[in-house]
Formats: C-alpha cells, structure tokens, sequence
C-alpha cells in the first residue's frame, strides 16, 4: 500500500505504509541510534513528533515489552527505509510492524531516509504529514501545506506525566503515605528520591532502585511545598517533551525549591527537559536547535577532567552558553556544536545534564552520574 510524506517546505517521498493507516501530522525530525528503536517510540520525549532512523534497517529484533520507556507509544509518526518483518531475538514477542498497529501509529518505508536527514540537516527541523491509504488516493500535496505548518506541540507536558503519585514497589507499605514513607527513610532507611514525571523515561526509576532508592513519582505541577512536606532526600527532575521555557508555572516551582534548597541542602539531579526548565529557574535562558540533538553517538566534553564520553540523546532546545549566572558552572559541553550539555550550580547541592545517563539501550559511559547524586543525598 502507497504512503507518502509530505514536508513543510513541499517535499514529497513516495513509500510503502507500515503500521495504522491514514493521516499525521507531527514535527520531523531524525535520531541517529543503531539499536533502541523501541525505547524511542515509547519515549514520552518524542510526543508530537514524526520519527526518522537514519539507521537503514529497523525492526530486526522485533516487539520487546520490557524494553518500553513509558506503557504507550507518544511518537505522532515513524519514518524507516527498511522494516524487517522476520525478527530474531530470544526476547522477541512478535514483529514491530504489529506493535506499531497496535499502537495507531501511522508511519512509511522504503523512502531514502538519507535524503531527508540531509534536509532536514540542511534546512532545519519541519513539520511534515504521512498520508496513507485511503487518504493517499488522488492525493494533492500542495493543499495540504498550509494545513502542516500550522501545526504546533503545546501542553506536552501535561499530556504525557503521571496523574496520580506513585511509589516504587520497593518503598514502605502503600497504606502509609509518601510524607511518613519519607519521614521513616530520612531517619536511617533507604535514600528516597521524589521524581517529578515530565514524561519520565522508565529506566529512571530503574537506574535509582537498582541503587536501593526509594522512588515517589509526582505529577508535573506537584507543589513545592507538597514536595518539602514528603521530607525527600533528593529531588530528580525527569526528561519530557516539548518547549521547556513553555512550563512557567513548573519552572516557578522548581525555584521555589532552589530556594528551599539553600538551607535544606537536598540534592537535585535534572535531565534533558529537567536539566533546562532547571536552568529557567536559575535565571538562564534557551532556544530551539536547528534540527537537535538525537540518538546514541553524541560526544560531551567533562570541562573538568577533558574526558569525552558519547551520550544518548534527544531534545530540540538547549539552554543559552551566554546566559548562565555566577552561580552556575558549565559541566559538560557538546563537542559538535559547543552547546551546554551539562550544569552544576556552585550554591546549592544541584547538577543537570542535557543527555541521558540512564540510556537503556546505550551507551552507559555516564551512568555514574546516579552514583554522584547518591553520593550527594549519604553525604547530606
């Protein structure tokens, strides 16, 4: 069955369709990763985007649930240029097109996915439309222009986050609540982590508990005064999607508990949206990347030690190398571009990064990063 992607700019690609069929309509952009392709589509970080894997064959060791970043897919579309309908893997549970259907995902193949990275590259990120099916019949791009630019991610991060607090199954017994949970850990327990859901991945909470973290996950417009009440020992401000700076209620939270923090010491650890909307906090500022940072080969400078580490990623924005204050010191930095990947904030007990240390399909090299905030909440 024919599908087409259809660019802002009036670019056409000619496929075939694979998972749901009909129309979508999303921001397209590109991720470079050679492995995870699952952990991407269930990443909330994507929602409101069309997916492109540069990587040319997709699908190879097929549907693997306990792979997943979140319960759902967010991705609005997926772009391949090959998907392997005969997956080989122990784990495997079925073929990824079935997963896509499953999911309502509308995506398309065989296109040269190379070609449209490089305009993408070139011209910086659109917005495009894959049309399929029905749909695609006596189709005519150019009326549908309009329609494609108008498209705009907002509220994501009140569409993706948790509506309800959780605790890890491996926190106290759920009839108590979070605050007494806490108050027992504080006293000689295990650490206990307050993590705010912006679209958290689920490794995470799995990287935190596999350190023997006790784990509460709040909504995204959780208080701070809620969050001083459960006597936390350390604060994790999770990834999510969409335009940080868009979060203004969030992010005036979140200073409120810089603030607090001045006195009680609890360490923060922001990442990927958390690390920016932290630095909004601070007084810093940022903006949309060209065509952003995706995938599992990106190359960080420790401005400290000169060690380069490759880091997953997967953003849009970045915060500004110009705009941050006397109590902010550059961690790390993007060696492709010099944009700021990392912040460690000399007046309080707090540090972010812009990539992910928690990747769970790789690479691991700063997944010590847990270890430093660890250290940080024991020696509090």
């Amino acid at each position: 069955m024919k599908a087409f992607l259809i660019l802002a700019d009036g670019t056409v690609f000619e496929g075939t369709s694979i998972g749901a069929t009909g129309s979508t309509i999303g921001e397209t952009v590109f991720t470079t990763g050679m492995t995870g392709y699952l952990e991407t589509l269930t990443d909330p970080s994507y929602y409101g985007q069309i997916v492109t894997q540069t990587f040319p064959l997709i699908g190879n060791y097929g549907n693997i649930p306990q792979d997943y970043e979140s319960k759902k897919s967010w991705v609005r579309g997926y772009i391949v240029r090959e998907l392997c309908d005969q997956p080989s893997n122990f784990r495997c549970s079925g073929q990824l097109n079935d997963f896509l259907k499953a999911q309502g995902i509308i995506g398309i193949c065989g296109i040269d996915t190379r070609a449209l990275t490089k305009r993408l590259r070139e011209s910086g990120v659109m917005n495009g439309m894959i049309v399929s099916g029905k749909n695609a019949e006596n189709l005519r791009p150019l009326d549908l222009i309009e329609k494609i630019k108008e498209y705009k991610i907002i509220n994501a991060v009140k569409l993706v986050q948790t509506k309800e607090v959780e605790v890890s199954p491996c926190a106290p017994a759920s009839s108590a609540s979070p605050a007494v949970a806490s108050a027992t850990l504080s006293a000689g327990g295990a650490p206990h982590v307050v993590l705010f859901d912006f679209g958290a991945k689920l490794n995470i909470q799995r990287e935190l508990e596999k350190r023997g973290c006790k784990v509460t996950v709040v909504s995204y417009n959780t208080s701070a005064e809620e969050v001083i009440k459960m006597q936390p020992d350390g604060i994790m401000l999770s990834n999510g999607p969409g335009d940080p700076a868009e979060n203004t209620e969030v992010i005036e939270e979140i200073r409120k508990l810089c603030e607090w923090n001045k006195n009680s010491l609890i360490p923060i650890f922001g990442i990927c949206l958390g690390h920016q909307m932290l630095a909004l906090a601070r007084g810093c500022k940022t903006c949309k990347l060209k065509y952003g940072h995706r995938g599992g080969n990106h190359p960080c400078k420790d401005t400290e030690t000169g060690r380069v580490y490759i880091t997953s990623q997967n953003h849009g924005y970045a915060v500004e190398n110009t705009s941050l204050p006397s109590c902010a010191k550059m961690s790390f930095f993007n060696v492709n571009d010099g944009t700021v990947e990392g912040i460690t904030y000399t007046d309080i007990p707090a540090f972010s990064v812009q990539f992910h240390p928690e990747a769970c399909g790789g690479p691991h090299d700063t997944n010590f990063l847990f270890d430093k905030f660890l250290k940080l909440m024991e020696e509090k």
